[in-house]
């Protein structure tokens, strides 16, 4: 039997937020629910996550993943403490308790299994995933025997000058045969420097430890501030891009971009410098995407460009080009072979196939047809001041320049609008619509003017 633990009770003070270290976000998802998720696929019993500040944000937080169990350290008086809190929920419960610390969100499920496997195996009272650091400074030493066995961990403030100078480190990842541990917990003493209860301490009471030593050390970074929060999204968001490009994503420029956990990316997609792509975004085969460019939750299909340009919560069919400078808000459907212009917004429409918004247009809350060209400067005017209107234009219409379409309006299929119309009544199909005021000229009217004065 197993129970996983994840210890997220502290305030993480050296972040300076109004919000809870655990639930600073990491390319997105928070370092709890990224801890959580490092052991979802370990079947474990129990998993308990033990609150303290902010205990109620950091439950709600995690309302929507089933089966957790929440217990409250308050004060929080060390991680010795925060274990303590286990003995009411655990009682005699017989197996071994995995315990995590909930700031740490880069660890791999098979560093964590390993880690399981080595300690049932050894048939061990705790086994610990240990580390060899260059600058192991703020981390606890682990002392270890001729055999290899752990003799104490000694926390870095606690340490002598010459103690520091051993730089097999204690990641704070323990496996603990349960009842063992129960035995010994309330032996935990407050006399070290941060006048709290070690964990750690539990070691060197325990008849037999042993560590697992990581290779990637990566994985037990723990965050503290903001340098280390942006550290590892750097650490992770390079996972990340290395996965996509092994399967056939092109990135120009590695590092200046980033993507999310859940994008399904292509083969043969070229992704330009400055391009982020957020959500659960899918993008097809051979698509071409920036410089410059904003993704979030949309799916993209193949052989679409999209340059410089935002594109959040819609649907692009293929062989689309979107851009320069387009924004493509939510609910937006643009069917294939359409053409998105420079400073062009749409929003919450459909465009059938062929059709063309080139230039500086907002086209909201409309249903364009096939083959329809809108031409530069025309506005859906879709609000009344109350409610939003939709605008409807037949396949293979067009509008002139710096049109206005009043909505609610239909115009029918194979419609001329002329330029600087403002369209207010239905146009019926294949006719040319004009509404624009009557041009006056009057001769020789500067000439008039200056003499009058």
């Amino acid at each position: 039997m197993l129970a996983i633990a994840i210890l997220a009770a502290g305030k993480g003070t050296r972040m300076q937020s109004a919000l809870p270290k655990v639930l600073q976000e990491l390319s997105g998802i928070t370092l709890i629910e990224r801890v959580i998720n490092s052991c979802k696929d370990i079947q474990a019993d129990r998993y308990i996550i033990v609150i303290g500040h902010e205990a109620k944000r950091v439950r709600d937080s995690l309302k929507n993943i089933e089966g957790l169990e929440f217990v409250h350290q308050s004060p929080q008086k060390g991680t010795g403490h925060a274990v303590q809190q286990l003995i009411p929920m655990l009682g005699d419960f017989n197996g071994d308790l995995l315990v995590l610390n909930g700031d740490v969100p880069l660890l791999r499920q098979n560093t964590l299994k390993d880690l399981i496997r080595n300690h049932q195996s050894s048939n061990s009272s705790v086994s610990l995933l240990s580390a060899r650091l260059s600058n192991p400074q703020g981390y606890g030493r682990v002392f270890t025997t001729k055999d290899n066995f752990v003799q104490k961990i000694i926390e870095d403030a606690d340490c002598s000058d010459a103690e520091r100078e051993n730089n097999l480190i204690n990641s704070g990842i323990y496996c603990f045969r349960w009842n063992d541990l129960k035995n010994v917990l309330n032996n935990l003493s407050y006399k070290n420097s941060q006048k709290e209860l070690y964990l750690t301490d539990s070691i060197k009471i325990l008849p037999k430890a042993i560590h697992v030593e990581l290779e990637d050390t990566n994985e037990i970074s723990g965050i503290n501030d903001k340098l280390q929060l942006a550290a590892c999204e750097s650490i992770h968001q390079e996972r990340l891009r290395n996965i996509l490009m092994k399967n056939g994503v092109k990135f120009i420029n590695p590092e200046s971009s980033t993507v999310s956990d859940k994008c399904k990316i292509g083969k043969d997609v070229t992704i330009e410098p400055n391009t982020h792509i957020r959500g659960k975004t899918v993008i097809g085969d051979n698509s071409h995407l920036g410089p410059n460019s904003f993704i979030e939750d949309s799916i993209i299909g193949r052989n679409v460009t999209v340059f410089y340009s935002v594109l959040k919560q819609s649907h692009i069919g293929d062989d689309v080009d979107i851009g320069p400078y387009s924004h493509i808000r939510p609910e937006t459907n643009i069917k294939n072979n359409c053409k998105i212009g420079n400073f062009v917004e749409l929003k919450k429409s459909n465009l059938n196939e062929k059709a063309k918004v080139n230039h500086l247009s907002y086209i909201g809350d409309s249903d364009i047809g096939d083959s329809v060209n809108i031409a530069a400067g025309t506005i859906t005017a879709n609000y009344d001041g109350t409610q939003k209107h939709r605008t409807i234009v037949g396949a293979n219409s067009k509008t002139g320049a710096n049109t206005v379409l009043v909505a609610p309006l239909v115009i029918g299929e194979g419609v001329t609008i002329g330029a600087g119309s403002t369209i207010t009544k239905d146009v019926p199909e294949n006719s040319l619509a004009i509404g624009r005021a009557k041009q006056f000229i009057k001769a020789n009217w500067l000439k008039k003017s200056h003499e009058s004065q």
